[in-house]
């Protein structure tokens, strides 16, 4: 059948399909600008590759740790969580100050319809931070946004109940305003996968996280703070980690089929990836599984992005998670060469592996959202005065004591994301998911080849992208870029959720 190269919304997936006809498409202050006076011009934050330590490649694929449920108690999972100081060793003989979550990525495991309770301690020196679970259907209250600030040596609970039909790959990380981005650049991340009752994806393909970083760091091993090429362009290292190891390798045999959960926790790289002699299947998005399951040739993960892949490997050797090259709208001089960087590794034997069962046609339902009942407009802007910088949505910067929009629980709205903009950007909402409508750019319409739950997407520069959405719990919500240096300012709004 005819093959057709497509980039989607999803993250723009450049897509093979050979089930159906699919159309082309898409190609820190609270004031929210920046003083850049005074500022280091020369060294403004741009990958440098004079002088940077030298990460050991080619080690065997770590786990990231798990946290173990206390509670004993069915339907009831129970951990405790700290934001803490920590020492990690990325280059030989060279010790990084970073700040992690139980000093790791760890990820927490739980199933749709667990009660979750988690006690966070904020062990960070003289920061509050707060813990936003991204993506997750959850009570305003306990979604970590920046109104609500775990101050430096204080704790807080964190209680929800995961519903029916949830199961999707979320993370967490930090989200105090103005802090966010340093944060999460020196290491605050974490996965939370929560499983289904029933999975439709053979056991036998395993499940496999990857969790995707950024780091850049000095010649001395610390990690360097943000230069204003990353205030503008948002913070690429140098360096793109997998469980935060340089191109770690997995060993499978022929044949086998690997379940891949891909996980763009970076503060602002966009990731085009391909894998070389391995073919991959997307079967689910942010917000869970699809509803079939479409073939690859290559994916753009925007920045807070998830998907999932299963990943045959039917070619013995050396199969390889690359990346291509992707124009995003970079400003300004340092532009990162992406193209031809080996994330990610699998050496495939020549023994055969057993026969792998077949994966299902179908996935499952996803119900269409209804006729919306009120439109909404979001217009993305990036500004540069003088010596300011500022990024601003509906022309206005975040204040977290205005209210930017009202919406009703329960109601479906058609939200309209217009990027005037110089460059992508990837819009967040939380506490739901929402599915993507269409994208418009240059006059052209082209509708989503399919249907999905999303919690971001990519806007690119001269598109508006339309999506359906609805807020099932009252409570003030945010909706931001997730160019983490964008959001921190000002580039975010706040959304009351009135019952």
């Amino acid at each position: 059948m005819h093959r057709r190269t497509f980039l989607t919304g999803i993250a723009g997936l450049a897509v093979t399909s050979s089930v159906t006809a699919l159309v082309a498409i898409e190609k820190s202050n609270s004031a929210g600008n920046m003083n850049m006076a005074g500022m280091d011009m020369g060294d403004a934050g741009s990958p440098r590759a004079e002088g940077m330590p030298v990460l050991p490649e080619g080690q065997p694929l770590r786990e990231l740790p798990r946290l173990a449920n206390q509670s004993g108690e069915a339907g009831l999972f129970r951990t405790s969580l700290a934001a803490e100081p920590a020492t990690l060793r990325f280059a030989e003989g060279l010790d990084t100050p970073v700040l992690l979550y139980n000093r790791g990525n760890p990820v927490i495991e739980a199933r749709e319809g667990d009660r979750i309770e988690i006690d966070f301690t904020n062990g960070i020196p003289d920061q509050p931070t707060t813990v936003h679970w991204h993506g997750m259907p959850v009570p305003a209250e306990q979604d970590g946004n920046p109104m609500a600030p775990v101050a430096a040596g204080a704790s807080q609970r964190f209680t929800f109940d995961l519903p029916q039909a949830s199961a999707a790959p979320y993370w967490f990380h930090p989200h105090p305003h103005g802090h966010t981005a340093e944060q999460v650049y020196r290491g605050l991340a974490g996965i939370f996968l929560v499983k289904p009752k029933n999975d439709p994806i053979p056991a036998e393909y395993g499940d496999t996280i990857l969790m995707l970083t950024d780091l850049r760091l000095a010649a001395d091993g610390s990690i360097p703070e943000n230069g204003m090429m990353d205030h503008m362009n948002g913070r690429v290292g140098d360096h793109v980690l997998v469980n935060g190891q340089k191109n770690p390798v997995l060993a499978v045999a022929k044949g086998e089929k690997r379940r891949l959960r891909l996980f763009n926790a970076t503060n602002a790289r966009f990731l085009r990836l391909s894998f070389e002699n391995a073919s991959m299947v997307l079967i689910g998005t942010d917000g869970g599984l699809l509803e079939a399951p479409l073939a690859l040739d290559e994916l753009l993960l925007a920045p807070a992005e998830r998907v999932e892949l299963v990943v045959a490997f039917d070619q013995p050797g050396s199969a390889r998670l690359t990346t291509l090259d992707y124009e995003r709208g970079w400003m300004g001089p340092g532009k990162p060469d992406e193209a031809g960087m080996s994330l990610f590794t699998v050496n495939v034997s020549d023994k055969p592996a057993p026969v792998m069962p077949v994966l299902p046609a179908r996935l499952r339902q996803i119900a269409p959202l209804p006729t919306p009942v009120k439109t909404r407009r979001f217009v993305l802007t990036e500004s540069m005065s003088g010596m300011s910088m500022a990024f601003q949505i509906n022309g206005a910067s975040f204040d977290m004591n205005r209210i930017d929009e009202v919406m009703k629980t329960g109601d479906v709205e058609l939200w309209e994301i217009v990027n005037k903009a110089d460059m992508d950007h990837p819009f967040h909402v939380h506490g739901t998911q929402f599915q993507i409508v269409e994208y418009e750019k240059d006059g052209k319409i082209t509708k989503a080849p399919y249907r999905s739950w999303k919690d971001t997407v990519n806007v690119v520069s001269g598109q508006t992208v339309r999506f359906l959405i609805r807020q099932d719990m009252p409570g003030q919500r945010m909706y931001h870029c997730h160019i983490l240096e964008h959001e921190d300012l000002g580039m975010m709004g706040l959304l009351e959720v009135r019952a």
